[in-house]
């Protein structure tokens, strides 16, 4: 058997590692974020010292879940962004709301960011607060409202009804989430429409 090439042990080193951060964000909502390492190893079904290696301790596994999960968010909103020429008003918004809602489906991590988000960060330390606040009012919330030109209140509204609905499949562990459902009801929330 041949010794693995510095670029096979990078891509392990990869793998476990978005491996551990997925299973974080996962147990995030199981147990508030109140998660040991050692839960997040025995769901990974790796061992303890491999995590602990990765991640010394929570509070540094829950920033890196963040970070991944504002940087796919951001990626999103950059991608939609590029499309809005083709939509007018609401069908921007709607359009926008499906895109969160397809990444947040498959990704826990950027669900995550908006979780928190609607509960100010609290889970985190005061320092960390503050800075993902920060990041999420400059990078996500801020540029949508300027994209959209909707009032404060009505993207407040839009995503809490977004992140109300998918926690539903989050914490409840129901099916697929019907994403055109959830969207529409989002609109209803922004223009007061039955």
């Amino acid at each position: 058997m041949c010794p693995r090439t510095k670029e096979q042990n990078e891509s392990i080193r990869m793998q476990r590692k978005e491996q551990i951060l997925d299973v974080a964000a996962r147990s995030y909502f199981r147990t508030g974020g109140s998660f040991d390492i050692r839960d997040v190893a025995r769901e990974a079904q790796l061992g303890y010292g491999t995590v602990y290696h990765y991640y010394p301790n929570r509070h540094l596994l829950i920033k890196d879940v963040l970070d991944s999960g504002f940087e796919r968010c951001e990626h999103v909103l950059t991608e939609w962004s590029h499309t809005i020429g083709s939509y007018t008003g609401q069908e921007q918004l709607l359009s926008y709301c499906k895109s969160l809602l397809q990444l947040w489906q498959s990704d826990a991590r950027a669900y995550l960011v908006y979780k928190m988000a609607s509960e100010y960060y609290t889970g985190l330390p005061d320092r960390e607060q503050h800075a993902a606040r920060q990041r999420f009012m400059e990078q996500l919330y801020i540029p949508l409202q300027t994209m959209t030109q909707c009032s404060s209140d009505s993207i407040r509204y839009m995503l809490a009804v977004l992140v109300g609905c998918c926690g539903l499949n989050y914490y409840a562990e129901h099916s697929v989430p019907d994403i055109d459902r959830i969207a529409q009801l989002a609109m209803q929330a922004i223009t007061k429409e039955p």
